[in-house]
């Protein structure tokens, strides 16, 4: 082999070996030194995210800050905790009804035929206003009856003043004076009857357009709620062709059990309110019944209500709100005040930073205060209304949390 060959030989075995030599210092003595560094850095990283996330506190869910100028600009009103009256009631379901003392069902009180109906149904109509005319052969006779009546009248008072004065002139025998007189007291009251068969009609007084012409008028003032004549029908004189209410009074019946009576009662004052829409009035009960339903075992009561606007409608189902008691309690609040969150009752106390959401227990209620059986105390300043805004923030800031 000549020297070159050896020379270069030589030098790769060298080189060689000065490689292995800085790989075998580089990785370390051991085969698993590796996989120590990976783990040894990741266990690093991880003690690094726990000292970072785990020397901190966990944010108080119920904590909300809120400055002066926020709690003014959300509507917050803040008031403070004490003793209030709760108001017990007894609600009723009930119905609105036509007031029967102020509602007529028109008939005629004779045959006839209808000529004009100027009534319409829903019109409001004032007292002696003309609904229909009809043409009744009774009327005519009657008409005609007292026409004659009169006349016969006039004739006995002419025959009276004669006889009187010849007897008195000693001409003619008293017998004729007395029997004169018996005849014009006669006359009177046959003439006073056939007046009266008229009124009692509604036909009285001086008859216009004819003898059979009779005028079917309004009672009082009201509105047409049912109509059942049309023109040129034939109607007998018990049938019911108008009914006629006045609306400006209406009646809420309620079904009273029997357990209820004794907070039932004449005259105590109740608050009636439309089930369909937002609408409250208050009135008085007007009547209880006496006697229970054999099957409901259940009475009739009835709250009578000033209705101006026509808005409580008859056929209206309505909730009567009947006041059974006060009871003193301790400590009260708002009844918006109250938030249900995690099927918690929470009332917002206020603290120097905002609001924070306190756990409580309710106890009675009337709609407008609510009585606290535990988790507040008397004088405590609380979130009274705009509480809604503050359980809005509290989802907001336990949704930042989770994330």
């Amino acid at each position: 082999m000549k020297k070159n060959q050896k020379t270069a030989i030589l030098g790769i075995v060298a080189v060689t070996f000065v490689l292995s030599i800085l790989v075998f210092v580089t990785t370390g003595n051991s085969p698993a030194g590796g996989e120590g560094a990976a783990e040894s850095q990741e266990h690093s990283e991880q003690e690094k995210k726990e000292g970072k996330h785990g020397d901190e506190k966990p944010e108080e869910a119920e904590a909300i800050v809120l400055t002066e100028a926020q709690i003014t600009s959300a509507g917050i009103v803040v008031a403070t905790t004490g003793p209030g009256k709760v108001v017990t009631t007894l609600t009723l379901p009930g119905e609105i009804r036509f007031n029967q003392d102020r509602t007529s069902h028109i008939v005629p009180r004779v045959d006839g035929i209808a000529e004009s109906v100027t009534a319409e149904l829903g019109q409001k109509v004032k007292k002696d206003q003309v609904l229909a005319v009809l043409a009744s052969t009774s009327v005519s006779e009657l008409r005609s009856e007292s026409m004659a009546a009169q006349k016969r009248l006039a004739l006995a008072k002419t025959t009276y003043e004669r006889e009187k004065k010849l007897w008195e002139d000693k001409i003619s025998a008293e017998q004729d004076y007395l029997q004169a007189r018996q005849a014009l007291q006669e006359a009177e009251i046959a003439a006073q009857n056939a007046s009266q068969k008229l009124r009692a009609l509604g036909a009285g007084g001086e008859a216009k357009g004819g003898l059979n012409r009779f005028e079917l008028r309004a009672p009082f003032d009201g509105m047409i709620v049912e109509r059942h004549l049309s023109l040129g029908e034939a109607v007998q004189a018990n049938a019911n062709v108008m009914t006629l209410s006045d609306l400006s009074t209406v009646w809420a019946e309620i079904v009273v059990s029997a357990k209820d009576l004794n907070t039932v009662k004449v005259g105590t004052t109740a608050t009636v309110r439309a089930a369909s829409f937002e609408s409250q009035a208050q009135g008085k009960i007007s009547y209880v019944g006496a006697l229970l339903g054999e099957q409901t075992r259940t009475a009739t009561a009835r709250v009578t209500l000033s209705n101006p606007d026509n808005a409580w409608r008859p056929g209206l189902f309505v909730n009567v709100e009947i006041v059974s008691g006060e009871v003193n309690a301790p400590v009260t609040v708002n009844a918006e005040a109250i938030q249900n969150i995690e099927n918690k009752n929470m009332v917002f106390v206020r603290t120097a930073e905002g609001f924070k959401a306190v756990p409580v227990e309710t106890g009675r209620s009337d709609g407008k205060v609510v009585e606290i059986t535990k988790g507040l105390e008397a004088g405590t300043p609380y979130a009274s209304k705009g509480s809604f805004v503050l359980k809005s923030e509290l989802g907001k800031a336990s949704a930042e949390h989770e994330h």
